[in-house]
């Protein structure tokens, strides 16, 4: 049974960074593909990074340059690293996982195994 557990959100004002990690249990890293996606009040899920079995990535526009999604696979572990934070980045994050998705691809699909999440919220 694949479970995610996402760590790292807090409360920090606009410019700052966080670090979102997600630990991976029972997931078989071949194949795979996770993400990072968010929710805020009132507004639908978004994809905001996702990376591959190949290493590959892919972000939304409006996080660019900001985050970047990686990956350390001897540690089962996700991560997100959030520099240049703004109030539009408030949300909840979660960590998404499945397999047979390029990046790309996955920016945009559905996830069949999700974690709880974890809140950020960015002060200005």
């Amino acid at each position: 049974q694949v479970k995610l557990v996402e760590s790292g959100g807090g409360s920090v004002q606009a410019g700052g960074s966080l670090r979102l990690s997600c630990a991976a249990s029972g997931y078989t890293y071949s194949h795979h593909c996770m993400g990072w996606f968010r929710q805020a009040p009132g507004k639908e899920r978004e994809g905001v990074a996702t990376i591959d079995s190949n290493g590959r990535t892919s972000y939304a526009d409006s996080v660019k340059g900001r985050f970047t999604i990686s990956q350390d696979i001897a540690k089962n572990t996700l991560y997100l690293q959030m520099d240049g934070l703004k109030p539009e980045d408030t949300a909840m994050y979660y960590c998404a996982a499945d397999w047979g998705m390029t990046a790309i691809q996955a920016l945009v699909s559905e996830f069949r195994y999700w974690g709880q999440g974890t809140h950020v919220t960015v002060s200005s």
